[in-house]
């Protein structure tokens, strides 16, 4: 089995919408990592960065890290481009930003809360999307990601071009060289909602630049996320076939519950169920 580490994180949001929730939630299910997104119903993204300074302020102080800047980045319609619809969780419309170039905010807001990664999407999906589509916002990415020393982390999201493990493996293949500043966020449990389980293949072309990921259950036959352990999407599985091709010491395992009907029980449950099956597996959980 690999000897890399998973450093446990809870999306803040998921336990519930405030801060004072949140870090209620770290003290007592022992949980030092939150990897931020929304406060009080409102994004990061569409804070100042005075804002966003002073809940980092909070978070340090009760000894919380934040691996990551849970981004909307891209999680919107590309230039020119109609979206094929449904349903986005945490839309974020980029003309309600308070900085006229929503990408550097973006890098801001992860500066200030001393992240070291930044979440983004691959616009939200629409018919005829090619990889080459995205060298123009990655470039411009990838020059800001540089410039803060925070690497950019693209997720597998069902509504966006990206949202299968195959798509986002097929995306990273099409990359010259591999880069510590853009990484996979690899999502497995968006795939499995799909109904696009990861091949052996998609796994081994992602696991050696894998250094974050999320995980989610599904019911399948319901349609519905559930507490990690309580679906069907085979986590002791996918987690040992992902490690053993991963080559870092360590992956932020992030917690995205999706299950707002009761968000903190939810996730303390999901918490409970990750260490358990680290330790099925033989797995540290720092």
């Amino acid at each position: 089995m690999s000897c890399t580490r998973l450093a446990l994180a809870v999306i803040g949001d998921e336990i519930g919408p405030s801060l004072p929730e949140m870090l209620s939630f770290c003290r007592e299910n022992d949980v030092r990592r939150l990897d931020m997104r929304t406060v009080d119903g409102r994004n990061l993204m569409g804070m100042t960065l005075e804002e966003v300074a002073a809940i980092a302020r909070q978070l340090k102080a009760a000894g919380i890290t934040v691996p990551t800047f849970v981004s909307p980045v891209l999680k919107w319609p590309a230039p020119g481009k109609a979206s094929a619809g449904g349903k986005v969780d945490f839309a974020f419309d980029p003309a309600t930003c308070p900085a006229g170039d929503p990408l550097a905010h973006a890098f801001g807001v992860a500066e200030a809360l001393d992240a070291s990664r930044i979440r983004v999407f691959s616009h939200l999906r629409y018919p005829g999307f090619g990889s080459d589509d995205l060298i123009a916002p990655m470039r411009r990415l990838f020059d800001l990601a540089h410039g803060s020393d925070v690497a950019i982390e693209i997720e597998n999201e069902p509504v966006c071009n990206i949202g299968s493990i195959a798509e986002l493996a097929a995306y990273f293949a099409t990359l010259p060289t591999p880069s510590p500043y853009l990484r996979p966020l690899v999502d497995i449990g968006n795939s499995w909602s799909m109904g696009q389980p990861p091949t052996d293949e998609q796994i081994a072309t992602l696991a050696p630049m894998v250094d974050l990921i999320h995980l989610k259950d599904r019911d399948l036959e319901a349609r519905r996320t559930v507490p990690l352990g309580d679906g069907q999407v085979p986590w002791a599985m996918e987690l040992k076939r992902l490690l053993e091709g991963v080559t870092e010491p360590e992956v932020v395992a992030s917690l995205e519950t999706h299950c707002p009907q009761d968000g903190r029980n939810a996730t303390a449950r999901s918490v409970a169920a990750l260490r358990r099956i680290a330790d099925e597996i033989g797995v540290e959980i720092v």
